[in-house]
């Protein structure tokens, strides 16, 4: 039996995959998102300790309130991959329970990710950027972690839903759409879903009681009537590349 580190967990999560969703957030992550709403979930020593058979029976009990609406788990963080066996424990529990099962990540952890995904159905996987240099700016991590997660992930059967956060200035173009597509097109399989998502301010408070500086400062919110046209585009992008129907 794993002991792992959590934040929370919501009963009734309804946009962190099909039906509704029990979400177990992991604490702890390798990156520093500059629009990250949770700074809170960084670290890995805060948070409460929690056996994998605590969640279990929680999710046990959750069961007959998310499984007739399609639903399932979903872990996610902070990033659930940098807890890997506490996730794997959890997955494989999961599965044998017949309840499906979803990470939400950045693809950025540690571990054997391989093994991670033949117990994983789903993975939001939300792509930070289209390149190093605009990675590093965003996250304050180079893109090493994440080539290595994509290389698996290409490997698996898991299904994906791809999300990405719409930031004026830094990712609203169209041409930063194409190049999101190219990399969808490319380097990300199983895809079902594209979302994106407009930058907004909730959570900066946190920033300030953290004692922790707000790296986007000054940048007003995403336009959402613009980033749902960016969306649109970016599903026909790759639909025409991929010659498939995405949602």
């Amino acid at each position: 039996m794993k002991t792992g580190r959590i934040h929370s967990i919501e009963s009734m999560g309804l946009v962190d995959g099909p039906g509704i969703r029990t979400v177990v957030f992991f604490q702890g992550c390798k990156l520093r998102c500059a629009y990250c709403h949770n700074p809170d979930t960084w670290n890995l020593k805060d948070g409460k300790e929690v056996t994998s058979e605590e969640i279990i029976n929680k999710i046990i009990r959750f069961k007959p309130y998310f499984q007739p609406s399609g639903g399932g788990v979903t872990f996610s963080g902070g990033d659930p991959l940098v807890q890997p066996e506490f996730l794997l424990e959890l997955l494989k529990k999961c599965k044998e329970l017949g309840i499906h099962t979803a990470i939400d990540t950045a693809g950025y952890g540690h571990g054997d990710y391989d093994e991670i995904l033949k117990y994983t159905d789903l993975v939001l996987l939300d792509v930070k950027h289209i390149n190093s240099d605009g990675y590093v700016t965003l996250t304050g991590r180079d893109t090493r972690d994440v080539n290595l997660f994509l290389s698996a992930l290409r490997k698996s059967k898991a299904r994906v839903w791809v999300r990405h956060v719409v930031v004026p200035g830094y990712t609203d173009t169209l041409e930063h759409m194409d190049k999101i597509a190219n990399i969808i097109h490319e380097e990300i399989p199983n895809v079902d879903k594209i979302e994106l998502l407009p930058y907004h301010l909730l959570g900066v408070n946190k920033y300030e009681s953290l004692g922790i500086d707000y790296r986007l400062d000054g940048v007003n919110q995403m336009d959402k009537e613009t980033c749902s046209q960016l969306q649109d585009y970016l599903i026909s992008k790759v639909q025409q590349s991929k010659k498939s129907k995405i949602s």
